[in-house]
């Protein structure tokens, strides 16, 4: 099942808002937090390529937390990171001047739904990379058939999809009824699961593997971002749920969310992160 909390790729505001900020935060926080998971994935792509990626694209890269994770894996590679807003491309050139990598990301904000500004002298790419991106253009499979087009033969796309969203609490938080982050899961988590299998092979592609990664960390293994990284999803999900939750369950999530309460979640120490992500891997034969 997959929320939608994640809507990289699409702000093209010309000046940022709060809520691209606050965007910005979050997927910056998915990536701290979720290190182990972030290592492992880029670790297991690296084992499947036929080769060393040197050219690798970042389709939809939001803040670039992709980006700066190939460029870790892949040290000698250089990376396109496409974006439609220029807020969120202009905080990852100053995280990768930031991480001594400038030299190897380059940045370009471009509406991959529309033409690709991509000169066709172009050298073709090793790797390509889609992160909770393609669920959210128009014509997903237009856009993966013009994604096999810029890759070499025998190059990989790394798709990737939330399948649902973090979740941080105990089932007893001590305030209100226990349960209450399944309950607000229930009422937002209202899409079916991403498939893009056929999608993939529509497009022309081989579907070599698709892997779910079950991502379980306690407050340790997680690191001192966890508190804020909760915060920041649940008031994203928060903002959604309406009324769709019973009075006495919004009660007590704002109490949750209150930063100054005693049990709110920046200051609880019994948080942990249960998610599943899944990721294809498709090839250019």
């Amino acid at each position: 099942m997959s929320e939608h909390p994640t809507d990289h790729g699409h702000i093209g505001h010309e000046h940022a808002s709060g809520s691209d900020i606050a965007m910005a935060e979050m997927l910056e926080l998915d990536a701290e937090v979720l290190q182990p998971y972030l290592r492992e994935l880029t670790g297991w792509i690296a084992r499947l390529a036929d080769s060393v990626p040197a050219r690798i694209m970042d389709m939809g890269s939001g803040p670039g937390t992709g980006s700066l994770a190939l460029a870790d894996r892949f040290p000698t590679a250089s990376v396109t990171a496409v974006d439609l807003s220029p807020q969120m491309l202009h905080r990852l050139r100053k995280q990768a001047a930031a991480r001594g990598v400038a030299a190897r990301v380059r940045t370009l904000e471009a509406n991959l739904d529309e033409p690709w500004p991509l000169p066709d002298k172009d050298e073709p790419y090793d790797l390509m990379w889609a992160a909770a991106f393609l669920h959210h253009l128009r014509d997903p499979a237009r856009t993966l058939t013009r994604a096999y087009g810029r890759l070499r033969p025998g190059g990989l796309l790394a798709v990737t999809e939330m399948d649902f969203f973090p979740r941080f609490l105990p089932a007893d938080t001590g305030v209100g009824s226990p349960g209450l982050e399944a309950r607000l899961h229930a009422v937002t988590n209202t899409e079916p699961p991403h498939a893009w299998d056929g999608t993939l092979r529509g497009a022309g592609f081989t579907v070599d593997e698709r892997r779910p990664f079950e991502i379980r960390l306690t407050a340790s293994q997680a690191g001192p971002a966890l508190g804020r990284y909760a915060q920041v999803c649940l008031t994203r999900l928060r903002s959604h749920v309406g009324d769709a939750l019973e009075a006495d369950d919004l009660a007590a999530l704002d109490t949750l969310l209150d930063q100054t309460h005693p049990l709110g979640i920046v200051r609880r120490g019994d948080l942990s992160v249960r998610t599943t992500r899944t990721t294809w891997i498709a090839r250019r034969r």
